[in-house]
């Protein structure tokens, strides 16, 4: 018996890869609302216990141009990310203090969200109970969702609209997991769950390991082999996620390192890797970046067969990333496992125009189709 479609195809557009250089510039317009069922606008922030814009240009005219792609897919939802890395827990203590301070969130929120076209509201509290927040934030993000969670029904009720939406991006380390989620109460009331299962492995350590490797590798023993997306994934199920709910990340970028010896295979000593020409991040590369350097001569394309992911060795420079043989067998992987679908980090960082591949979005084309199957 074939395995369920994906119930669900989830992409995150980011406001910032605006100011790329020409090449890597991504606007609203580049979007192609086929591609997935939910758009998630990333980031807004969040100031004084309320959403606020954090680009000049989202209230005058990106938020709009986004949520009008679902005039050209009517089944398309926009939602909006509050939070992200970037923005920490600060503002998310601060909010879930107290049930006032709660409460003016929820109520300001739904008029934002509302006033804006969108569909719902996308937590990226990254993370409740860590990086200075304290282990009452676990159970108070609890009660956040779950006070969320009433109003949005209560605002569809009272207005004979559908509900909002309510997710939230969630960690794929043990560790981070466990001090963080009440995984049973939220899976009670989110409407989907976005696993980040990447980021596993990059420049801040000394050896070279894969960003998003499908499952652990023959070379890793003990709490290395939770570092993949098959074993968080199962993690987050075995503790209490429906699978239909759990909606699984793929990367459409790569982590890089600069190889220090001779060595060349994954758990070679190296340093961060350099910044590539468009994203300008040290050590991270889109995929477009990635696919420029293996057409580069030199370039050596490899596959680690017990994890099921590539990686590049060009020079010094070692890259480890997923193309449309990896991601298709995630996407295979993700089906067979009845989880609720995928979501790719970031829709900008695949190749938008096709300036490497014969066709533009080769990655989320790729995705697409196989969750179709």
């Amino acid at each position: 018996m074939a395995a369920p479609s994906c119930l669900r195809r989830v992409g995150y557009y980011t406001n910032w890869s605006q100011y790329r250089h020409p090449g890597g510039k991504f606007l609203p317009s580049d979007l192609d609302p086929s591609l997935c069922t939910h758009i998630i606008y990333a980031f807004a922030n969040l100031v004084n216990n309320e959403l606020v814009a954090s680009e000049w240009n989202d209230e005058t005219s990106h938020y709009e141009q986004v949520t009008n792609l679902k005039q050209r897919n009517k089944e398309l939802k926009v939602l909006l990310a509050v939070g992200g890395w970037n923005v920490g827990s600060e503002p998310f203590t601060a909010m879930v203090a107290t049930e006032r301070s709660r409460a003016h969130f929820i109520r300001t929120s739904i008029q934002f969200l509302r006033q804006r076209n969108f569909d719902g509201l996308d937590l990226d509290w990254e993370y409740p109970a860590d990086r200075g927040s304290p282990p009452e934030d676990r159970d108070r993000f609890t009660v956040l969702v779950q006070e969320l969670r009433a109003a949005f029904n209560a605002e569809g009720s009272q207005t004979n609209q559908p509900a909002l939406l309510l997710t939230a991006a969630v960690a794929a380390g043990k560790s981070r997991i466990d001090n963080a989620y009440d995984i049973p109460a939220l899976s009670a009331e989110l409407d989907f769950i976005n696993l980040m299962t990447y980021d596993f492995h990059g420049g801040w350590e000394n050896v070279t390991g894969h960003n998003s490797p499908l499952y652990a590798g023959d070379h890793e023993s003990g709490d290395q082999r939770q570092l993949n997306m098959g074993w968080a994934a199962k993690y987050w199920v075995t503790n209490g996620c429906p699978p239909s709910k759990l909606v699984v990340g793929l990367p459409l970028y790569g982590r890089s390192f600069t190889l220090t010896t001779e060595k060349t295979t994954v758990g070679s000593p190296a340093s961060p890797g350099q910044s590539s020409p468009f994203t300008r991040e040290d050590g991270y590369a889109s995929y477009y970046e990635v696919c420029k350097m293996l057409h580069s001569d030199g370039a050596q394309s490899n596959f680690l067969e017990d994890q099921r992911v590539p990686y590049l060795v060009l020079g010094t420079q070692w890259i480890g990333y997923d193309n449309p043989k990896s991601l298709k067998e995630k996407v295979s992987y993700v089906r067979s496992q009845g989880y609720g679908g995928i979501m790719v980090w970031a829709i900008d960082l695949d190749d938008f125009r096709g300036s490497e591949n014969v066709e533009p979005y080769p990655l989320l084309t790729t995705i697409k189709e196989e969750c179709q199957l």
